[in-house]
């Protein structure tokens, strides 16, 4: 019987040690240089209506094609894009020609085409309109608290793409704010807070903290945040509320979010402030991480 069960054992040894040995997991990845290489997403913030006649599917850097429509760039979206964000594309830095199709696979049409100064690291490429150079910002590194419980904070990264009119970029300096709710049982609020310094086009914030009160205690944490965005005059005085046209009139920004904490999320505003209530100026969130 002794002999039965240690030939069982050094059975199952051998087969768990089989099983190991045959089935490693490997990747494919290719090595980058950071001292050169460029990297960086895409967002398309040209004022448009979703839809596949508008998507972009098929995009080309130095002539060489980088994603089609199994991956497209949608209008209000950026690319590579994921569930859980931080994707880039990877290029080496310097000058670089972009080209983004628009349409119909079987009827692609270019409709942008562009030579880019691109830097080592990793940027934002905003494309706000097919006629002009995209803005291009920082990513930034992603800030870190460490603490012993689940935290209270999460990330936001406001920009500026903001037109009047169609063909027209804001001359705007922004400022974004924020508000959350202190009590969850009474809806008592912050006062506004602001989310980094003031912008003008084609600029963004830093990765600011924005505090989120958890509605549920025993969780990640997520909480609603409010935001408006307040004009801020050359003198550095404060103009108040930002106000666009919609169909009924004059209103000032206002919009919310669940925040989450320890999350990364891009708040760019776009589109148009005035003369164009299809496509009223509103703040787009595009999570980083």
């Amino acid at each position: 019987m002794k002999n039965i069960t240690k030939i069982g054992l050094f059975l199952v040894c051998t087969f768990l040690f089989t099983a190991c040995d045959q089935h490693v997991v490997e990747y494919d990845t290719t090595e980058i240089d950071l001292t050169t290489t460029a990297q960086f997403q895409i967002h398309n913030m040209v004022p448009l209506a979703t839809g596949t006649a508008n998507n972009i599917n098929k995009i080309e850097v130095n002539d060489v094609l980088i994603t089609n429509e199994t991956f497209p760039l949608y209008p209000n979206n950026f690319i590579p894009y994921s569930a859980t964000g931080g994707k880039f594309f990877t290029t080496e830095s310097g000058l670089i020609n972009l080209k983004l199709y628009k349409g119909a696979v079987d009827n692609l049409t270019l409709v942008y085409d562009e030579d880019i100064q691109l830097p080592v690291g990793k940027t934002s490429i905003i494309v706000h309109d097919f006629d002009k150079a995209p803005t291009i910002t920082d990513y930034g590194v992603f800030p870190k608290i460490i603490t012993e419980n689940s935290g209270e904070t999460t990330w936001i990264k406001f920009h500026n793409s903001l037109y009047e009119t169609p063909g027209v970029p804001t001359t705007l300096k922004l400022q974004y704010q924020y508000q959350y709710t202190i009590d969850n049982e009474t809806g008592d609020k912050s006062e506004w807070i602001n989310v980094g310094n003031p912008v003008l086009f084609g600029e963004a914030t830093e990765w600011e903290p924005v505090t989120v009160n958890k509605t549920i205690e025993v969780s990640s944490g997520y909480g609603r945040v409010d935001y408006r965005i307040r004009v801020i005059g050359d003198d550095g005085s404060d103009q108040g509320n930002l106000a666009i046209e919609r169909s009924w009139g004059f209103v000032d920004y206002g919009d919310y979010w669940t925040g989450y904490v320890g999350s990364y999320r891009q708040h760019i505003l776009s589109r148009y402030r005035v003369d164009n209530t299809s496509y009223y100026a509103r703040v787009y969130q595009h999570t980083a991480l």
